[in-house]
Formats: C-alpha cells, structure tokens, sequence
C-alpha cells in the first residue's frame, strides 16, 4: 500500500505541475483559451482509450506494471518538452500530452484497482477509509503540484521546471522497478478483449454519473478558471497558481475525510441515496455563482468563497464515487471494472476540457459555471437508479 501510494503521489505532483506549467505558459505566449484546452485534447482523448484498454491490460499483465510502465512513459513526456523553443509546436505538444494522458490514467488504475486486492472484501468501511485516504492524498499533491508549477515558471523558466521534473520522476520509476514486485490484479481466467465493456448495470450507471460529475469540473477549470484570473482580474503567474493549488488541497483533505461527513449513525457505508443527495447539493453552488456574476456581483468575492463550498461538495462526491466502484468492482479482473469506470471520468474530463476553452471563449466563465450545475444535475439523476443498499461496517454498533 505504501509502495503504490509513494509512486502514485509522485506521479501525481509532476502532472499537477506540468498542467499548470502548460496553461500559464502558453497563455504567456498568446495562445487563446480554445487553443490551450486543444492542447490537452489527445492527454484527455488518450485517457478515455487508456482506462478501457488498460483495464484488459492490468488483468493480464499485473496492475504493479502497468504501474511502472505509466511511471516510465510520463518520464518520456516530459522530456518531449525539453526540446528548442521553436519546436514546441501545437501538434508538439498534443503529441507530449497524449504520452502523459496514457501514463496518468494507467498510474490512476492500477492504484485504484491494486486498493480492492489489499482490503479483505468483508471490511468495507476499511476499503472506503483507504480509497478516501489514498484519492485525497492523492488530490492534496495535485494542488501543491499547481503552486509548485506557477511558481517553477515564475523562478526558474518553463525548460528547467520541466528537466526537474522528468529528473525527479526517472528516479521514482527505478525505484518502483526494484521495490514493487508482488503480482497484482491478474485475472484468474485471460480475459478476452470483449470484456472491456462492463456488464453491471451498478458500475455502468456509477460511469455515467461520473462522466457528468467530472464534465461539471473541468468546464470552468481546466481552462476557463485560471485564464480568467491571469486575463480579467490581473492575477499573476504566483496568486494563479497559488489559488488553484490551494482550492485542490483543500479538495483532497476533504475527499480523505469524507468516510467521516458521510457515515451512518448505524455504521453504514454510503449507497446511490447518498450519491444522489451529495450530488443535487452541489448543483446548486455553480448556479448559484452564475447567477450572481450575471447580476454584475464582485468576482473575485463570487469565485474565492463560490469555489470553496464547490470545492468541499465535489470532494465529498468524487471520494464517495472512488469507494462506490471499487466496492462495486469483481475482484477477480477488478481492473476490469475499474478501467470501464475511469475510462468515463476521462471521457468526462475531455468533454469538460473542450467546452472549457470554447464556451469560455464564445460566453465567458459564467456561461461554464451554468453548464457546470447542468452536468451535476444529471450526475444527480443518474445517481437514483443506483443500488439502494448499504454494507454495515464490521464491529459497528
């Protein structure tokens, strides 16, 4: 657990900073908001392929190598950008950002799925704590990966932020090839390439609730957030960064406590109710803020306190969809199951990621936010057709 966990945290700091560095940077150079959210058109549309096929894959190989094979290709991506300026062309980039799409989701999978093997599968109130504890975490380093990014690019330029980085991670990725050696994730029987769809009616609603969840994300802030503080109200490259970093910690603490706000009286792990009720609060926040920037209200005061009530509703829902599908998931190919359902939570953030950059360009940040309440309006539809029933915790009262 701690061997996944390191890798998956070390990953997850270079991609938080990479993502920051992109954005700033070529806002920096003059690209539009549409042209940066094409940039990570292929790391989004590689994410969505990556989780179906690398579910397959972990079932066949090992979820420990798909691991480090994820390790080894964001090392390769980042050192793509190394090369001279003039060559940091657009399908460059693409190019770089789909490699590092790949690596994140496979990274993502296997140590999601490699969680359901360590927690005996009577202790569901464990596997929730340890799902909530290793997503937060997990979110908690993206945003100090945001921070380090603006600040890496405000200090020591784009190139050298990015040589430190594939550095550092080159030496996690030796360390994951000498350490993590124990056979994870492999099917009892070779799963065929059919399989990849799933055939749960509970995970396939679980997916397309977190597609929408996702969508309603990254469509203010992939793109539309952090061009409108650089752009309208004059942030710099620190304060850009620095809110964003400090909005996702904020994220993943509240995600690695979620066990604890949405917890039964009676000792229960939460079910579709409770996915359905956290799900319908959140969508009244981004209508909220939309309605309120429409009347011409301060944005810095609508977006600073907007997000961070959006920040700890969307934590609570995203951890509580992380414990709901590796409770759901076979454990025999669990990667399965898992790759099918983050394969839609990519799907999501590539649908969010588009709209981020054209909406934002055609209506501004609060025609995002409205679609944004939209999306978790669905995701809280979707959430009534799911099971109904929750798994006492043992030794509860």
């Amino acid at each position: 657990y701690l061997l996944i966990t390191g890798n998956y945290w070390a990953f997850t700091l270079t991609d938080g900073a990479l993502r920051m560095l992109v954005v700033l940077h070529f806002h920096q150079l003059g690209y539009s908001p549409l042209q940066i959210a094409m940039l990570f058109l292929f790391y989004e549309v590689f994410g969505v392929i990556t989780n179906l096929v690398g579910g397959w894959l972990g079932a066949r190989i090992g979820l420990n190598r798909t691991m480090n094979i994820g390790l080894a290709m964001q090392v390769v991506a980042l050192s793509m950008l190394l090369v001279p300026a003039a060559w940091l062309t657009v399908p460059w980039v693409m190019g770089a950002q789909a490699l590092s799409g790949i690596a994140k989701d496979l990274n993502k999978m296997s140590a999601k799925g490699s969680i359901k093997l360590l927690v005996p599968g009577e202790r569901q109130g464990t596997l929730y704590r340890w799902v909530a504890a290793l997503t937060g975490s997990k979110n908690a380093l993206k945003g100090i990966g945001f921070f380090l990014g603006g600040a890496l690019l405000s200090v020591v330029g784009f190139k050298a932020s990015v040589a430190a980085m594939a550095f550092s991670l080159a030496l996690v990725w030796l360390s994951s090839l000498a350490l993590l050696k124990r056979d994870l994730g492999k099917a009892k029987h070779t799963p065929r390439f059919r399989d990849l769809l799933s055939k749960s009616r509970a995970i396939n609603l679980l997916s397309a609730a977190r597609l929408f969840l996702f969508g309603a994300r990254d469509v203010w802030f992939v793109v539309a957030l952090p061009v409108f503080l650089a752009q309208s109200l004059g942030w710099d490259f620190w304060q850009v960064g620095g809110f964003l970093a400090a909005w996702v910690i904020g994220y993943g603490l509240v995600q690695a406590i979620a066990p604890y706000v949405t917890g039964r009286r009676g000792g229960e792990v939460p079910d579709g109710r409770a996915a359905f009720g956290w799900a319908t609060l959140l969508a009244i926040i981004p209508a909220t803020m939309a309605g309120l920037l429409a009347r011409e209200y301060p944005a810095e005061l609508v977006l600073v306190f907007g997000l961070m009530v959006f920040g700890v509703l969307f934590a609570i829902n995203s951890s509580l969809h992380s414990y709901l599908i590796v409770s759901y998931a076979s454990e025999d190919g669990v990667s399965l199951d898992v790759g099918f359902y983050y394969m839609a939570n990519a799907l999501g953030r590539l649908l969010g990621t588009v709209l981020s950059g054209w909406v934002f360009q055609q209506a501004g940040l609060g025609a995002c936010l409205a679609i944004s309440a939209v999306f978790v309006a669905l995701a809280a539809l979707i959430s009534l057709a799911l099971p109904r029933h929750a798994v006492p915790v043992p030794g509860a009262p």
